[in-house]
Parts: C-alpha cells; structure tokens; sequence
C-alpha cells in the first residue's frame, strides 16, 4: 500500500506502478504519481491489470518532464494505456513545477534549450513470465512544440512485450501538418542485461522559417502518421506468425500506387527475440483500424473488453476498414 510519505518522495511529474499476483489476481503494490502525472486503473479483470497515464489539462507543456517507473512481477500481465493522444502544446516561456527535476543527458546535441523541451521518460522491468502491454494512442505535438521521449525495457527472456510507439502530423483541421519544432523518441530492449533493440526517431526541423517546416511536410507526405510495434514472447507467438505469413504474401506483389497505409515487418537479431513492425498511414485512423485488426489476437489473452478499451472504437468498422485494404 503506497503511503503519503512515499508519494513525498516522488519528484513532481513521477511516478510509479509496482505489479504483482496473488492467488491468481493482480495486486498493485504500489501506484502512485504527482502532478501533472496521473495513474488510474478500473478493474476490469482479475488476472489483467489496467492503467490509464494521464496529464492534468489534457496534455503536456513547454519544460514538463514525466519520469514514469514501472514494475511488472513475476507471471503478473499489465496494460499501460492513455486516454486520448498525449498531446504535446507549444513552446512556452512560462514553467510548470514539473520542468524543475528534468535530467537531459539522453538529449542529442543541438537541441533547443531544457526549458523549451517537453520530456517524457518511462523505465520498464519485466519479471520472468511477466508480460507488458504498452498500447497507448498517439503522441500528436502541436505548432513549435519540441519533444522527448524516452523508453527503456529491462525484460527477462520469458516475458513478453508489446510496445506501440507513434506519432500523428499534428492538428490537421487546423492546418498543422508536421509544423512541430522537434520530435525524438527512443526504444530501447535489453534482455538480462543484453540490448538486443535500439530504435530512434528523430523528425527535427532546423529552423522556425515556414518553408523548412513545409521541407518536412514534403519529406512525409503523404501520409499524417507514423507507427512501430516492437512484439516479442510467447504470448505473441501467434500475432508474429500471422503478420509474419501475411507480409510475404504481400511483399511479392508491386505497388503502382501509394496505399493509404504501408507497413513492414522484420526480426530482431537471429535468436527469435521478435519482431519490429513499422506502420506509415495516410490518415491516424488507418493506422488505427490497422493496428486493431493485427492485434486481435491479443483479445485471447487479455479479455475482449481490456483489449477495446485500447483502440476505443468500432472494432467492426476497423475489420471493415482493414478488409478493404
């Protein structure tokens, strides 16, 4: 049970989640955040736990820093959502208390000042038999907005690991299409203590003048955003081998135009210690509908209830959708 004094000794804009089982159940021993962090988690299932990672004001400022901790026990399985895309806002002079504890040492050269940068950091340890769902929506970063992001897994070689990392164009009713200053973002996989996946993404634009923003547009275009999926255990053997069979029969065929999403599927390393997925789409639903129909399988093992709540929205219209691609 997390006590007043060891929220105390969380910095502003901590926290952590400690998961185990008892009985065959998932018992948190410890979840806990300051602001502008929050950590929410309905019961839904006995055997599956649920957490919601969520900001005060709906998103993240100029100079925030998150530093998420999380612990997931021996045979215990947890799934770490978002409610709504992690919304990034523009560089701003003013300070929430959450920038006073920020630590920039992961941050390449050449950036824009701390004070300028939104970071947002989450450490994972995975037990043996442990299993993690990372399925949260988008990052979408907003007009000047400069953005970190970094996520490192320590697992154990039995655990199994869904990660989904992706980032959206921006506001595009509102005429924001990769006009954000900077976004990078880091996933890194070690198995006991071996690395065995380090992926970057890094879309910077070098200066505030509108034609390099447009530069970048163009460097994307056509498509709005951008996905990876890092899936490795036994408990995704199954979801592995269906895309793994069903990008072969498509990677055979030529492409005379450019399809509304494309995707690719490779391994990681030689010893069967997964795959890495990559999703580009025209639109934030396509890839949406795309992800929720790849990861049905998911729904055997965490309840079809748990697994709707992380794409929230019409899983007949994603079968649809996905049918028609």
């Amino acid at each position: 049970m997390t006590t007043s004094s060891s929220i105390a000794k969380i910095p502003s804009g901590g926290g952590r989640i400690a998961l185990s089982t008892h009985g065959g159940k998932a018992w948190f021993s410890e979840l806990s955040a300051t602001y502008p962090l929050k950590l929410l988690s309905p019961r839904i299932s006995d055997d599956v736990a649920i957490v919601y990672a969520l900001t005060y004001g709906g998103g993240l400022v100029a100079g925030d820093c998150i530093h998420l901790s999380v612990k997931v026990e021996c045979g215990a399985k947890l799934v770490l959502l978002s409610q709504g895309s992690t919304k990034v806002f523009k560089t701003r002079l003013q300070q929430r208390l959450s920038s006073v504890q920020r630590s920039l040492d992961d941050t390449p050269m050449g950036t824009p000042s701390q004070s300028q940068i939104t970071l947002q950091k989450m450490d994972f340890t995975i037990s043996s038999n442990g299993a993690l769902f990372l399925l949260p929506d988008p990052v979408t970063c907003f007009r000047s907005a400069s953005y970190n992001q970094i996520q490192t897994f320590h697992i154990a070689k039995d655990t199994s690991l869904v990660l989904l990392d992706w980032v959206t164009s921006g506001r595009k009713s509102l005429g924001e299409t990769w006009v954000f200053s900077r976004y990078y973002s880091v996933n890194e996989v070690v198995v006991e203590g071996k690395r065995i996946a380090k992926d970057v993404m890094l879309l910077e634009d070098d200066a505030s003048e509108s034609s390099l923003s447009r530069r970048l547009a163009e460097k994307l275009d056509p498509f709005s955003c951008y996905a990876t999926l890092i899936l490795r255990g036994s408990l995704v053997e199954k979801t592995i081998a269906s895309l793994t069979a069903r990008y072969q029969n498509i990677s055979v065929m030529q492409q005379r135009i450019v399809e509304d999403i494309l995707w690719s599927i490779s391994p990681i390393g030689s010893d069967n210690d997964g795959v890495v997925i990559r999703v580009a789409g025209k639109e934030t639903e396509d890839v949406k509908c795309w992800l929720s129909e790849a990861l049905s399988p998911l729904e055997d093992i965490v309840g079809v209830d748990v697994y709707r709540m992380a794409f929230h929205l019409s899983y007949r219209l994603c079968m649809r959708a996905n049918s028609e691609n």
